[in-house]
This record gives C-alpha cells, sequence and structure tokens, in this order.
C-alpha cells in the first residue's frame, strides 16, 4: 500500500512538472517581475503568416481560387490557438521565427497583453472558418475580417506596433508592462524621434512625385511586357 502511494506521489510530482513546462504562457526571465515574450520572434512570426495571409488572400481575390485561403486559415487558426491553450514557445511560426532572429538579442515584452491580442485573432480565425471553410462561402465579412488580420500581421512585423496590446490597455485598468519600444512608459521622445518641416515637405514632395509619374508615364506603363526569351511561346 506504501509503494502504491509513493509511486501515485511521484506521478503526481513528475505529471506536473511536465505540464507545468509544456502548457504555459510566457517565460520566466530574471529582472523581470511578470512573464514575458521575445518581441523579436512575434515579429517574425507575424511576419510569417503574414506572407501566408497575403498570398492566399491575393489567390483569391486575383484569381477566384479560395483553396489556399480555406488552407491558411486552418493553419493561423492552429498556431494561434496553440500560442495561447498550450505555449507560445511550441507555436510553429513562433519556432521559425525564432530560429531566423536567433541572432538577435532578445527585447521581452508582457505576456499578458500578447495573449489577449491572440484571443482577439483566435476569434477572428474561428468567424473565418465557420464562415470560409465550413460553410464554404466569401462575403464582405470575411472580406473585412481578411483585412483586419492583414493589418494586424503587418504593424506587428512591420513597426512592431501590436493593435490587440492597445486594446488590451483600453479594456482592463491594470497598465500593459514591458511594452515594445518602452510605449507603456511615459516619458519624452528623444531629438531623433521628432520630424521637423523639411522632413514633412520632403514627403509632400514625394507624394507629388508619384502623382505626377502616374500623369506623365501611365500610358507607357499600363502596356504588358512581352517575353524576352519567348519562353512562354514556345510552351504554346
Amino acid at each position: 500500500m506504501i509503494k502504491v502511494e509513493v509511486f501515485y506521489l511521484l506521478y503526481i510530482i513528475i505529471r506536473g512538472y511536465f505540464m507545468g513546462k509544456i502548457f504555459q504562457f510566457g517565460e520566466i526571465v530574471d529582472g523581470y517581475n511578470i512573464p514575458v515574450l521575445n518581441e523579436r520572434e512575434i515579429r517574425a512570426g507575424a511576419g510569417i503568416l503574414f506572407v501566408l495571409m497575403f498570398i492566399a488572400i491575393s489567390q483569391a481575390g486575383g484569381h477566384h481560387s479560395f483553396t489556399l485561403l480555406k488552407y491558411s486559415i486552418i493553419i493561423f487558426l492552429t498556431d494561434i490557438s496553440i500560442r495561447v491553450f498550450i505555449n507560445p514557445k511550441y507555436a510553429p511560426s513562433l519556432i521559425l521565427g525564432r530560429w531566423i532572429v536567433r541572432n538577435q538579442v532578445p527585447e521581452y515584452v508582457g505576456a499578458k497583453q500578447k495573449k489577449f491580442a491572440w484571443i482577439i485573432g483566435i476569434i477572428l480565425g474561428l468567424i473565418m472558418l465557420v464562415l470560409q471553410v465550413i460553410v464554404n462561402s466569401f462575403s464582405p465579412i470575411t472580406g473585412m475580417i481578411c483585412l483586419i488580420c492583414l493589418i494586424f500581421l503587418f504593424f506587428e512585423a512591420a513597426f512592431g506596433i501590436c493593435i490587440g496590446c492597445k486594446l488590451y490597455s483600453l479594456v482592463y485598468k491594470d497598465k500593459a508592462q514591458y511594452c515594445p519600444g518602452e510605449v507603456c512608459e511615459i516619458k519624452d521622445r528623444h531629438p531623433i524621434q521628432f520630424i521637423d518641416l523639411k522632413q514633412v515637405l520632403i514627403l509632400l514632395g514625394f507624394v507629388a512625385y508619384i502623382v505626377l509619374l502616374v500623369v506623365l508615364l501611365n500610358n507607357v506603363l499600363i502596356q504588358p511586357p512581352y517575353d524576352l526569351f519567348g519562353i512562354t511561346e514556345g510552351m504554346k
């Protein structure tokens, strides 16, 4: 009887150890009083998902082929669900992201607001799964959700701005900690962060330059290119 109790106790300890290691959200890092995540690998993971979703949406919009989009929705939802319900370190996109930025110094951010942002992603993904994959339909709703997902992913990957994390601060009273670029902390901006009048004028001038290009070169640039080596002709 004592042996059975000892083995059972060992089972509880081992099970609790491994469950705690596998099913957790965020990493415990010295010098931080809350669980954190590496913002660099999160941005890399967002970039990977953005490319996947952008190609799939382009296929659906340009060629009216929704097959890749349906696969992408399932992949996106699976990846985000692993992040939230199991552990971010086991999400495939973040594993790839960790490998890509493995030589960069980690930038730690609070895990709590990231979880909130990814829960929003799960909600959007579930709606897309039902409407696009299960019901096999498309509508302005699915189009709008696709656009929202692309914006969320692009802002995270390109600018390091987590829109879902911004919403976290609006929903919860407790302030988010350890935000990317320390944007959670109220402080004066450095001189290099300010935009002066010359830069504004240059930006406006560049916009005018683009408009001028369209006006002057549109009739030339709309001409379709010809096959330089005649490859397509040989395939006909």
